[in-house]
């Protein structure tokens, strides 16, 4: 285990009945709010009526800022910036997921700059303030609502960046697995694997040979991920199941699965980020075509830590190359069987485009400081996609 510094500021409010909290716990912060969420969801579902409810009660304002998209982008960013900055918004309010939660991180940030948003996420500029922010967790996924990372997408370059930094961590976040009820089977499905695959990217790229307490952990969390999402998607409604989903998905990428792990890399999701910024497809959808591909890759430079997955998480027996492939095989086949994609054909993207999507990738790879992938390695992971 390598040496590290774990220090998480964001307050976790969870469990049934919480959404009421938003107003109290965001006037500690400011009077007047920007208050962030998607499209039409929240006001079908009577979320937004409850939140402008609580705030109000508090003695809130509210400046509106809807129409997020599941692949945020930079425009929409760049407008709620410009809207915080003319209503003099003291604090951020996210009601959503995790595209949510990245936009109002970003205007958090953006806010306080006279310089363009993007160039914290070039690593141009240094996030140095934010605005308080103070969410409420509408799907499980990202684990946004407890970290300082967030990923935004530039339609104009077609680049998803992602950045991080602890001051980006939202203040409170409340997290009420009933809110979770009315997510649709394929974004429940796509969440799981987002989660799923923050902690395998930790788990396969550490280098430290000595991680037990960590890999039991991660190992843990993708069991109770797999046999959570299986239950939600049998009964949307199932309480205890969503609670699982919803808890396991956050603590996936809240810096414990990490601690102690030493230098560590995100190369699946750097080149999903290609998938999602080209082809706008949803983030767990491209993360599930990809990861068996880069776990087939990875594995034959390294087997070890896929035999013991392989062992512990599918009960697979064996030492030997043949389990580490097993593993992977039964990863895939359990993505299927949620109805989660796992080749690029099954959304649409034929082998030609792999060059383009290669090319895109490595300018992340670069800002990511992942040396070892050049054009041919992520082609050819790419190509055992197809």
């Amino acid at each position: 285990m390598q040496n590290f510094v774990l220090q998480n500021p964001t307050k976790i409010i969870f469990g049934t009945n919480t959404l009421k909290e938003i107003g109290p716990e965001t006037a500690v912060f400011g009077r007047k709010i920007l208050l962030v969420f998607g499209r039409k969801s929240i006001k079908q579902n009577g979320i937004y009526d409850q939140v402008l409810s609580s705030l109000n009660q508090a003695g809130v304002s509210v400046v509106e800022h809807g129409g997020v998209v599941s692949n945020p982008l930079l425009s929409h960013v760049r407008a709620g910036i410009a809207a915080a900055k003319k209503n003099q918004i003291e604090a951020v309010v996210a009601v959503g997921g995790g595209s949510v939660i990245d936009t109002a991180k970003a205007i958090s940030a953006g806010a306080l700059v006279e310089h363009d948003v993007w160039q914290f996420f070039k690593g141009k500029k240094s996030i140095r303030q934010t605005l308080p922010l103070t969410c409420i967790l509408t799907i499980a996924a990202a684990g946004s609502e407890m970290n300082g990372g967030m990923v935004i997408t530039n339609e104009e370059t077609r680049q998803k960046f992602g950045v991080g930094n602890r001051i980006l961590n939202p203040r409170v976040s409340i997290l009420d697995p009933s809110l979770t009820f009315t997510v649709p089977a394929d974004y429940t499905a796509y969440g799981a694997v987002d989660a799923i695959a923050h902690i395998l990217e930790f788990y396969f790229t550490t280098q430290d040979p000595a991680t037990p307490v960590q890999d039991r952990f991660m190992e843990g969390l993708v069991i109770n991920i797999m046999e959570s999402c299986n239950r939600v998607l049998q009964n949307p409604a199932d309480y205890q199941g969503r609670a699982d989903l919803m808890w396991s998905a956050t603590l996936a990428l809240n810096g414990w699965t990490a601690a102690g792990l030493g230098k560590v890399g995100f190369p699946m999701h750097m080149i999903e980020h290609s998938l999602s910024a080209l082809y706008d497809i949803a983030h767990g959808a491209g993360l599930s075509i990809i990861m068996p591909a880069w776990m087939g890759y990875q594995a034959e430079k390294r087997p070890e830590k896929f035999i013991q997955f392989a062992q512990r998480v599918f009960g697979i027996t064996g030492n030997n190359q043949q389990c580490a492939l097993q593993g992977i095989e039964r990863l895939k086949n359990w993505f299927a069987s949620i109805n989660s994609p796992t080749t690029l054909g099954q959304v649409g993207i034929n082998e030609s485009a792999i060059a383009e999507i290669a090319d895109n990738a490595l300018a992340l790879a670069a800002l990511w400081r992942l040396n070892d992938y050049n054009r041919e390695i992520i082609m050819d992971i790419l190509a055992a996609c197809c």
